[in-house]
Order: structure tokens, then sequence, then C-alpha cells
């Protein structure tokens, strides 16, 4: 379409607005200055109610809810995080990019490629007849995108999370009975330093993306072995996804090697 074309079309469309329409301004931004007042004064109601009708005392609920409720205990090791529901999509998307080469893709990548698109989608699609019959790429391209968010977010709020267990459940859901102290210390420590969020052990931690390791025993690995696999994993074999856990003593790897050599008793 030409210029001329294209100063005629906007012609047109102000004398239409003229004739048969009002213009955005002031109309159209009064009723959006209206609406946005509403909302902001409902969200300021609701917080005084709130507010009002509970007390500062902990657990005491008001008509929408306790105002303070226990005191978070950053130490626990029986929470799994969870996002909000409207992040649940990109929550599922960073379990399909969880290889830690790809997970770029997943935190910066894609959400960023969208987001350009849609800030250049009107630079890009002059066109000025907006009727869904004749914009068949944009309707299936806005099917798509709604069809993805909605499977990602359901996919997202269903996965089954990593357990959040202690070293005794560890032992008992993989049939591992020991007396010995560093047996229970290693699986209290596997429990709590963030193995499960990668492996399965027993009938517990998540699928992947590392190896189940409930017959870890039977590699024939030596404790020293583990004790520098799990300190610095590049040492033993360099480029593997696997990280590593510097922070840990030798006390505590040594408890790490023995549990993960514990047999199963069946």
């Amino acid at each position: 379409m030409s210029n001329a074309e294209q100063r005629e079309q906007f012609k047109r469309y102000k004398e239409d607005v003229e004739k048969r329409g009002k213009p955005f301004f002031p109309y159209a931004m009064f009723h959006d200055t209206v609406m946005s007042l509403v909302v902001v004064s409902v969200i300021i109601g609701l917080a005084c109610v709130w507010y009002f009708t509970s007390s500062e005392e902990a657990g005491d609920a008001g008509w929408l809810g306790p105002r303070y409720s226990d005191e978070a205990d950053p130490g626990t090791t029986n929470f799994v995080p969870r996002p909000d529901w409207y992040f649940y999509f990109l929550f599922y998307l960073l379990r399909i990019f969880k290889w830690p080469d790809s997970v770029i893709l997943g935190t910066v990548g894609i959400p960023t490629i969208c987001i350009i698109l849609l800030l250049a989608l009107p630079f890009i699609d002059r066109r000025l007849d907006r009727r869904l019959s004749h914009r068949p790429v944009a309707v299936v391209a806005a099917l798509l995108v709604i069809a993805s968010m909605g499977v990602l977010t359901w996919k997202g709020g269903t996965v089954e999370e990593a357990s959040a267990t202690s070293g005794q459940a560890l032992l008992d859901g993989n049939n591992v009975t020991s007396d010995d102290p560093e047996v229970v210390k290693g699986a209290d420590l596997f429990a709590t330093v963030g193995c499960l969020t990668c492996h399965t052990y027993g009938s517990e931690g998540a699928p992947g993306p590392g190896p189940n390791i409930s017959n870890a025993s039977d590699l024939g690995r030596s404790v020293d072995y583990w004790k520098r696999w799990i300190h610095n994993p590049q040492d033993v074999k360099p480029g593997t996804a696997m990280p590593a856990f510097p922070a840990l003593t030798e006390e505590e790897l040594t408890a790490l090697g023995t549990f993960l050599n514990a047999k199963p008793s069946g």
C-alpha cells in the first residue's frame, strides 16, 4: 500500500469518527481511568477488610484470612516450593529444558523471543483490515499460543515434585536396613543437600535429569570414589552435567559415600 493510499484511508477513518464514532481522547481514556480507579479502590477495600477484621495474633483469621501465620523456618527440609499459578507455564518449561546447557533457553531465550515478537507485532502488521476471517495466520498463531500456555500451565500445576523427605524415609523406600550411623547420616545429607532434585533413590526423588541411583551399591565403587565424585565430578569425568558440592566437609562426603554403598536388604 502506497503512502498516498494510507493517507487516504486515514482521512476516511477520521471522517468516520467524526460522523459515527468518538475519538480515543478523551472518551476512551476517561473510561479507562474510571475503570482503573474502580480496580484500585476494590484492592484497597479488600486490604482494609483483611487488616481490620484480623489481629496480630498468629493464626487469628479475619474475613479474608489471618494477618500473620507461623514464622517461616528457613532451615526446613519438608517444604517443596512452587511458583504462583500464573508462572506454572514457565515452571514446566524449565522442566523441559532441565539440562544445564539448555536451561538458558527456558529461562531467557523463549520468553524473551515471545516478548520481542509481541512488541514488534504492531510495527510489522500494518494492515487496517481486522476481520478474523481475513487473518488466518494471526488467528492460528493466537490459538497455538493460547493452547501452548494452557497446556504448560496445566502440566506445571499437576506435575509431581521431588519428595521433601527424611533420611529414614530414603532408607525405608529402598529397603535398606542398617545400624551404621554413617549410613543414617549419609541418608539425611542426601535428603537435604539437593540430591533428590535430580536423582531417584528408592521410592523418593525426581526422575531426572540424573540417573536412578537406587542400585548405586551394585556399581562396585569405593567410598573414596564417591567422595571425589560428589566433591568435584569434573575431576572424575570431565564434561559431566553433575554439579560439584565443594562446601561439604570430609566427614559429610564420607557419610554420603557410605550411604551410597549401602545395599538393599531385599
